[in-house]
């Protein structure tokens, strides 16, 4: 349903105030209206009836986005990947279970919300199994209030979430930890390197010059097929690979979306399809 549902409202165009205002504006739907709309859907296939009970919820979407403001992250982004998990609930709503919609999709919305945070958040992917999933968002929340957590308090905190003690460090660890460049950079305008870079202090496991040698011969050749495999790409495919990958100011989906107009999830759908064709033409 996703990919057949055209929302008239698009919190990447124009400012996030206007999209708010317009939002605020939607009629709210009455419990025999919402499950009117579901059994339409859910009998005939009816997408405006998908449609009306979509736009009825967008404030609710917009609601929880901003309670997730504090990452860092564009809220029009969040608020974007929140109506893609509203969709999602719609489609898998059933009305005769006799709740109302928005405590079913809450559950939805927040998934994917944490999916594009944990996406997102940094360079390197601080969260990948379930417990760290879980951790993530829940330590956070102990954190700013505890600071940094002493033996007991790390123990509590394993026991609430269920997870080893273990894994509440590591991910501490990894949230008041900084993203940092692997190679020395130039520090002010001394020119001083900035010694606490990696490149200074972890062991080079590979020094031998053939090894390097045929490294470098090895990415020169992956470097031209790369080249080649993005030229076969179309136009506006091959513009969104460069905007979103390879420019020195990366394009978000919203930006790319503006420039077509169309949607952030049609953009997301074409990169996806250019990086399978990129891999696809490589392994070639």
């Amino acid at each position: 349903m996703t990919n057949a549902l055209s929302l008239p409202l698009n919190p990447s165009l124009g400012s996030i105030d206007d999209y708010m205002a317009a939002i605020a504006r939607l009629p709210r739907l009455e419990a025999e209206e919402e499950r009117a709309l579901a059994v339409r859907f859910r009998e005939e296939g009816d997408l405006d009836a998908a449609r009306q009970l979509v736009l009825a919820n967008l404030r609710f979407v917009a609601h929880v986005a901003r309670g997730y403001m504090g990452y860092g992250l564009p809220l029009p982004d969040l608020i974007q990947e929140g109506n893609i998990g509203l969709m999602k609930a719609v489609k898998r709503f059933d009305p005769d279970v006799g709740v109302r919609l928005v405590s079913f999709a809450v559950h939805w919305i927040k998934a994917e919300i944490h999916e594009y945070i944990i996406q997102n958040w940094r360079i390197v992917k601080v969260a990948t199994t379930k417990a760290q999933r879980k951790l993530f968002f829940n330590l956070r929340k102990y954190k700013n209030r505890l600071g940094w957590l002493n033996e007991e308090e790390a123990n509590t905190v394993a026991e609430d979430l269920g997870v080893d003690v273990a894994t509440v460090y590591e991910m501490e660890g990894r949230l008041s930890s900084q993203d940092m460049a692997f190679d020395a950079s130039d520090d002010g305008d001394d020119g001083e390197k900035d010694h606490a870079a990696p490149v200074h202090y972890l062991k080079q496991a590979n020094a031998d010059p053939a090894d390097l040698l045929e490294e470098d011969d090895w990415g020169q050749h992956k470097q031209r097929n790369l080249i080649t495999a993005i030229e076969q790409l179309d136009d506006r495919s091959r513009d969104i690979v460069r905007s979103r990958w390879l420019g020195e100011e990366k394009l978000t989906l919203h930006d790319l979306a503006a420039r077509y107009n169309v949607s952030a999830e049609r953009i997301r759908q074409l990169e996806n399809s250019a990086m399978k064709r990129i891999k696809l033409s490589m392994a070639t």
